[in-house]
């Protein structure tokens, strides 16, 4: 049976704790998946590793990792049970070596909290990982969406591509908002308004330039990797981005690139 065309998605992981108090956000996801057609695999990019070239990890039991400190002790007691498939991660080394990008491998790296928060909200599949290289300079936003771009092809064989970051990351705003008045900052808003708007206008020279280009950017991202994967789920979508007004207005949805049915028969469970 051929599988089905996946498509490539921007998801928020938030704080650990997302995990436990999932709210509105986590419902979301979950409904999200529900629209999915069951994919053959997962590739899962997240902020929490990185590496100096893409890595993909060829570990067939994915270890659930705690990569935190602090936070409640139920936290360290949850697991996902993913299964990698070494497989499917030589068939994502093969596509970026094909693209002419460099390629590395790991024989046992697991699943840290920003994969497997997300996953745990989604659904129980078969899964394995790859990262990209992380770095504060433009050249490295170009870069993962040129390296993303060699995934492309392989939604079409029916791996679904989830890009894990945060469309802001200011734990220091986050932390005085908490302690606070629990205002959000103007600027989050005004900084998602202008993303989707560039992503809507497919502006990949405006998205890759965006600290030069959004307001108050540096403020949104002091550093830059809780934002890189969206440059992954850009390469590796496409022209497909697909705005909805129900979900403009949240930093914390789940942004995808692919046009799909609202229920697909066959969908995968959340």
């Amino acid at each position: 049976m051929t599988a089905a065309r996946q498509p490539a998605l921007f998801v928020p992981h938030g704080a650990p704790t997302f995990a436990l108090r999932p709210g509105a956000a986590g419902a979301a996801l979950g409904r999200q998946a529900l629209l999915l057609p069951r994919p053959r695999a997962i590739v899962v990019v997240s902020a929490h590793w990185e590496t100096d070239v893409p890595t993909v990890s060829l570990a067939s039991r994915l270890d659930t990792i705690h990569d935190f400190s602090g936070f409640p002790r139920e936290l360290y007691a949850m697991r996902y049970p993913a299964t990698g498939c070494p497989e499917a991660a030589r068939e994502v080394a093969q596509a970026i070596t094909a693209a002419g990008l460099p390629v590395d491998f790991d024989l046992s790296r697991g699943l840290d909290h920003g994969a497997w928060v997300p996953l745990r909200l989604m659904f129980r599949t078969p899964t394995y990982r790859s990262s990209r290289c992380r770095s504060s300079r433009t050249p490295a936003r170009r870069t993962h969406f040129a390296s993303a771009r060699a995934l492309a092809p392989l939604r079409e064989r029916g791996f679904l591509v989830i890009a894990s970051g945060n469309l802001t990351h200011n734990l220091r705003d986050y932390f005085v908002a908490a302690h606070g008045d629990g205002r959000t900052p103007g600027y989050v808003r005004e900084f998602a308004d202008w993303m989707w708007d560039r992503l809507a206008a497919h502006d990949v020279d405006a998205l890759v330039a965006y600290r030069d280009n959004a307001p108050l950017a540096t403020r949104a991202h002091p550093t830059e990797e809780h934002l890189l994967p969206l440059y992954v789920a850009l390469g590796a979508g496409g022209d497909e981005f697909k705005a909805s007004a129900s979900t403009r207005a949240s930093t914390t949805t789940c942004w995808r690139w692919t046009p799909f049915p609202s229920r697909p028969a066959g969908g995968a469970s959340a």
